[in-house]
C-alpha cells in the first residue's frame, strides 16, 4: 500500500524516510539494461541500499553542481508559472512510501496529477520541444512517480529561464493509461533489484571483520 507522507523535502525527516529505498529519481539506473545483468552503476547502488538498510541511515553525498543549484533556485519560478498557466492548484510532493520503493514528486494536482519539474539549458529545453515528448534521461523516473502515486496523469515541466517569456516553459502530459506495459517492466526489475540488495546484504554481514 502507498502511503503518502506531507513532508519537507530535503528536509531531515524526507532524507531518513529514503533511506533504504529504491527511489525513483534512480529508476532508470535500475532500468538500465533491461532484460540484462545490471550494470555497475545499479551494483553500486544496490550497495548503498543495502548499507542503509543495515545502519537505518541515509548515505550523504557531498556532490554538487552549477545544475542542481539552478534546479533549487529555479522551481519555485517553474512551479508559479505552470500553475498560472493551467490554473491548476499545486501542492507538496511530499514522500511517497511503496515498502521497498519511495518517491518525491515534485508536486501534487489537485486530486488526481502530479508534476516533475526539470530546470535545464537552452539546448535541452529546445530538444525537448522539438522532440514532443519528455526527456529521456527522465523517462523511468516520470513513469515510476506516475506508477507508485497512482494518479491520473504526470506533467513533465521543463523550464528553462533563458528562453523567451512565453517560451520558456514546456508542459509534456503523460496519462497512466498509456504506460501499463512500462509498470510491468518496472515491477519485473525492481524484483530483480531487491534479491540484488538481499545479497548484497548478506555479504556484506557475513563477511569476517578481519582476514589475515
Amino acid at each position: 500500500m502507498n502511503k503518502f507522507i506531507d513532508v519537507e523535502q530535503n528536509s531531515d525527516e524526507w532524507f531518513s524516510l529514503r533511506a533504504g529505498k529504491l527511489t525513483s529519481s534512480n529508476m532508470g539506473v535500475v532500468m538500465a539494461n533491461y532484460n540484462k545483468s545490471f550494470g555497475v552503476p545499479a551494483k553500486k547502488y544496490a550497495v548503498n541500499i543495502a548499507i542503509e538498510q543495515i545502519t537505518k541511515n541515509k548515505i550523504g553525498s557531498d556532490y554538487y553542481n552549477i545544475h542542481m543549484q539552478r534546479g533549487i533556485e529555479q522551481e519555485p519560478i517553474a512551479r508559479l508559472l505552470y500553475e498560472q498557466n493551467t490554473f491548476e492548484n499545486v501542492t507538496n510532493g511530499g514522500f511517497f512510501d511503496c515498502g521497498f520503493f519511495g518517491c518525491s514528486p515534485d508536486g501534487l494536482v489537485n486530486k488526481d496529477g502530479v508534476i516533475e519539474i526539470k530546470s535545464v539549458i537552452p539546448i535541452t529545453h529546445y530538444d525537448n520541444i522539438k522532440r514532443g515528448n519528455i526527456d529521456p534521461a527522465y523517462k523511468w523516473q516520470c513513469i515510476a512517480n506516475l506508477k507508485y502515486t497512482d494518479r491520473d496523469y504526470l506533467d513533465f515541466i521543463s523550464y528553462c529561464s533563458d528562453f523567451p517569456p512565453n517560451k520558456n516553459l514546456y508542459v509534456y502530459r503523460m496519462f497512466k493509461d498509456n504506460y501499463k506495459d512500462e509498470f510491468d517492466m518496472i515491477d519485473n526489475r525492481v524484483e530483480e533489484f531487491k534479491k540484488l540488495v538481499i545479497e548484497t546484504k548478506e555479504i556484506i554481514i557475513n563477511s569476517d571483520y578481519y582476514k589475515l
